[in-house]
């Protein structure tokens, strides 16, 4: 590694960065947009976004994948490492999105970005959103 700040964006903070930047805190904000910052989006984000608009309860922007590479986030995929990554965290979180975000995470030397803090319960960098 170069000592590039590596961040892994929770669903919320993905959101806020996008939609309503104004909610992150001035440190984050500027930390995200960092020419020197590496910005992931687990794969889970925009599944979980898309539960929670087919339930009524987001509404999510329809160019997501355009954003996302304007804004040069990698999308982070799931894999056999990160799935068995989750079997060995204790059950602090009873969301498995976010216990993957955790997972993913951990295997692959990120900070998670969030306000989540049920996620301090594990042994992972952490970044607040606010």
């Amino acid at each position: 590694m170069d000592g590039r700040l590596r961040l892994l964006l929770d669903t919320h903070a993905l959101l806020w960065t996008l939609i309503t930047p104004g909610r992150l805190s001035r440190r984050t904000a500027e930390a995200i947009e960092a020419p020197d910052t590496d910005v992931f989006v687990s794969i889970v984000s925009p599944w979980e976004m898309a539960i929670a608009k087919a339930r009524g309860r987001m509404d999510p922007p329809d160019d997501l994948d355009e954003q996302l590479a304007q804004r040069r986030f990698a999308l982070l995929p799931v894999t056999l490492r990160h799935t068995r990554m989750i079997a060995s965290l204790p059950h602090h979180h009873r969301d498995p999105f976010d216990r993957m975000l955790v997972a993913q995470a951990q295997v692959e030397g990120l900070t998670i970005v969030t306000v989540d803090r049920a996620m301090r319960r594990y042994p992972v960098s952490l970044m607040s959103a606010v």
